[in-house]
């Protein structure tokens, strides 16, 4: 197995289409032709959690934090990020990064605290516009069936809590072939007119590429009439933070000890409560003050994120409570969803844990 392996597989479940543009996620260091000889998973990358990796004979970091953010002037050992790389290249191991392509799909760190959380009816907090796109397909009667497996099993026809959708209308199309055509109805220079189904589906721009080949390959034509068209509906499984329920409503008192406890905190920072009971819970891992106001117009009960500054927390204003229980503790179960997702699809090598603790805050 070849890190090419690894990077597509990631790359077709968390496509780097996802990543916001301030950030740099993907293979950032190695060579995608050499073979995997074994893969640490971590939330940062660090020189000891490179020294870890050497250890346990890992050629392959995976981590939710690139390393790399800014351009590289030097490869002088003069800081953290220029020593991190020189001691990869050195040692043959890659560096990949799943930083907010995991945080803006639905089952990417998110869904894992909401899991954690024990969260019901959850929902995309902030969905994102412009990811989606509208295939228009026109095919000949008796191939419809064909047509829809192909699109539908590829992530086409989606939406919301709804699959296989689709919409078509009957129609006449036309076509004469030339005479180096191979067409599966009509002669070469004779005028054809053919019944014909003109059929619309939603696809994620993330599985254009996918869904455009399953399509070609499912169609009886040589030549496919077909157009992409970009639309501004927002895609509901894609974008930032998540919103759920708690099975039952639980004392604030009661929930914030469990949080607590779950997120193994040293301590929570939170404002005043505004009620006495919690039932819906907002969650963003990582920097999501750009979230209040939305959990906010969503009813949350409470809001569950890291990073907020002082002047944030006054947003709250007796709607709902803010939470802030630490970036890296937000966050730390990233690795786990890593691992569980890389062992669906690789046996042959082995998946590892980091355990080093790389939160770089200390509690007094």
């Amino acid at each position: 197995m070849f890190i090419a392996d690894l990077r597509l597989f990631l790359e077709s479940s968390f496509p780097l289409s996802l990543q916001e543009s301030y950030d740099n996620c993907g293979l950032l260091v190695g060579d995608d032709s050499a073979e995997i000889k074994g893969v640490l998973i971590s939330l940062d990358v660090t020189e000891a959690i490179v020294e870890e990796a050497i250890e346990k004979k890992c050629n392959v970091i995976v981590a939710h934090h690139p390393i790399i953010f800014k351009g590289i002037r030097n490869l002088s050992k003069n800081n953290l990020v220029n020593r991190v790389i020189i001691k990869c290249i050195r040692h043959n191991i890659a560096l990949y990064a799943l930083h907010t392509n995991l945080d803006n799909h639905n089952q990417g760190v998110n869904g894992k605290i909401a899991e954690k959380l024990d969260l019901i009816k959850t929902r995309v907090l902030l969905p994102k516009a412009d990811g989606l796109l509208k295939l228009v397909v026109f095919i000949p009667l008796d191939n419809l069936e064909q047509i829809d497996k192909a699109i539908f099993e590829n992530g086409g026809g989606q939406i919301g809590n709804y699959s296989e959708c689709h919409f078509r209308s009957r129609g006449v199309g036309t076509f004469m072939p030339n005479e180096e055509a191979n067409p599966t109805v009509g002669k070469a220079l004779v005028r054809e007119e053919i019944a014909e189904y003109r059929v619309e589906y939603l696809v994620p721009q993330q599985l254009k590429e996918t869904v455009h080949k399953a399509m070609l390959a499912a169609h009886t034509y040589e030549e496919v009439a077909h157009e992409w068209i970009p639309i501004k509906n927002v895609n509901q499984e894609i974008g930032a933070g998540m919103i759920g329920e708690l099975k039952v409503e639980v004392p604030v008192e009661v929930f914030l000890a469990e949080l607590k406890n779950t997120f193994n905190c040293e301590s929570i920072r939170f404002t005043k409560p505004h009620q006495s009971m919690i039932k819906k819970v907002a969650i963003c891992g990582g920097s999501g003050s750009f979230l209040i106001e939305r959990a906010i117009r969503e009813k949350a009960d409470i809001f569950i994120s890291a990073d907020i500054k002082y002047h944030d927390f006054f947003e709250a204003d007796n709607q709902l409570i803010i939470a802030d229980i630490g970036h890296f503790e937000s966050e730390q179960f990233t690795g786990e969803l890593i691992a569980e997702k890389l062992k669906e699809k690789f046996s042959t090598f082995a998946i590892q844990l980091t355990q080093i603790n790389t939160n770089p805050i200390n509690y007094l």
